[in-house]
């Protein structure tokens, strides 16, 4: 089955066009372009100009308005632009009049993100939630430019009488979409069948925002070599992996990251994935504290838990990257308000995440710097579950404490 949405191997030249409204200012659409454009370059493509367009609302025949995307559509003449991409996600309406309007490849957040999904997934299970969420997307968006389905089923004995080409790709559709999902049915079962299989050892699951440094720290606390990149969404499939520290061992998982405008169909095609977090006793939520966004990172994270029921669980907040913290230190005679950039990390120690209800500490697990604080808030955390799980070995740990062994 050939990809849907597939942005080409070679280099295409990319667009990014947003909006500056009453709900998202000048610095939030500058950061959120900023954080399309990493979208694109995960993606394969280069990024060669960005349009910002200021108003109330986008608009809702051409999100931007007439006059702007006449100024796009010129843009792209000129340069031969390849692609058009859109910071949020366009309705069938808006698409087929940007479409028409530009004359060139469109796509929007939210079909750039399947698009990295799907060159990402290499297991069967990601592929398949892939595909499904790919299906959710397309369905209401099919026009005539989409490639007619009917050829892939062979054509005979499809088409009804009066029943339009437009029509039958759309059953074609909705057929694989509920092929798709009996398929993830049963992987789920599967995937239920070996977390009961574990047993009942105390479960630690790694959540955060993508590109944080999940995977890093996995590698890191777990000894092993799970796949670690400086790009968006560089893991689809949970990794678990056995970690003992001062002889108390549990399980690690290291999940998919999390980002604003996450689709939907995506949250619900990865549920099983996200099952892990769901299940698990302890969430380690990973911070990049380099990140000039960072808080606004935390609330999509905490935002994401939430719709997936996994927000009320015990929660050890890791600032990582610490190594890659800049700040600009205010001078004595400068009577301007303080701005976030101008906080130190002995700063941010000391203020709100001072007030946090959840245990933190600030790491580089690049660097490895400050990995035993974590090691040691792990094991506390861990160790605090286990006695309730299994009283009758509590007197083990003081013996162990003492002994300061580590591992």
């Amino acid at each position: 089955m050939p990809k849907i949405f597939d942005i080409k191997k070679e280099k295409e030249s990319v667009i990014l066009i947003g909006v500056i409204s009453k709900d998202v200012d000048r610095p939030t659409a500058d950061e959120h372009i900023n954080e399309l454009a990493f979208l694109v370059d995960t993606a394969g493509g280069i990024t060669v100009k960005t349009f910002l367009q200021s108003l109330d609302h986008p608009d809702s025949r051409t999100f931007v308005g007439s006059g702007k995307l006449e100024e796009i559509r010129q843009y792209i003449k000129e340069h031969e632009v390849d692609i058009a991409v859109f910071d949020d996600e366009l309705n069938p309406s808006q698409l087929r009049n940007i479409e028409n309007a530009l004359d060139c490849k469109v796509l929007d957040r939210n079909n750039l993100i399947l698009d990295i999904f799907a060159g990402r997934a290499r297991t069967a299970h990601a592929k398949t939630q892939v595909e499904l969420a790919q299906y959710q997307y397309l369905l209401p968006r099919l026009t005539r430019m989409w490639t007619h389905l009917s050829k892939q089923k062979g054509g005979i004995g499809m088409k009804g009488p009066g029943e339009t080409e437009i029509e039958t790709d759309r059953r074609i559709i909705r057929d694989r979409i509920s092929l798709l999902k009996k398929k993830l049915e049963q992987i789920d079962k599967q995937k239920a069948t070996q977390r009961k299989n574990r047993g009942k050892m105390v479960r630690v699951a790694l959540v955060g925002y993508t590109n944080v440094g999940k995977s890093t720290l996995m590698n890191l606390l777990s000894k092993s070599d799970v796949f670690a990149e400086n790009k968006l969404f560089a893991t689809l499939d949970t990794t678990v992996r056995k970690v003992v520290l001062q002889n108390l061992p549990f399980l690690l998982s290291d999940t998919v990251g999390f980002i604003r405008k996450l689709p939907h169909s995506l949250i619900e095609s990865f549920k099983s994935t996200l099952d892990e977090v769901r299940e698990a006793d302890i969430l380690v939520h990973l911070v990049d504290i380099s990140h000039p966004d960072f808080e606004d990172q935390i609330k999509t994270v905490q935002r994401t838990l939430t719709e997936i029921e996994a927000y009320d669980k015990p929660t050890i907040m890791i600032f990582n990257k610490i190594d890659a913290y800049r700040f600009v230190e205010k001078d004595e005679d400068d009577l301007s308000p303080v701005e976030k950039e101008n906080y130190s990390l002995e700063d941010l120690k000391k203020t709100w995440m001072a007030d946090s209800v959840y245990r933190s500490t600030f790491i580089s697990a690049k660097k490895k710097t400050n990995i035993d604080s974590l090691r040691e808030i792990l094991y506390e955390e861990v160790k605090k579950i286990h006695i309730k799980r299994y009283p009758y070995n509590s007197f083990l740990y003081d013996i162990y404490d003492d002994q300061g062994d580590s591992t």
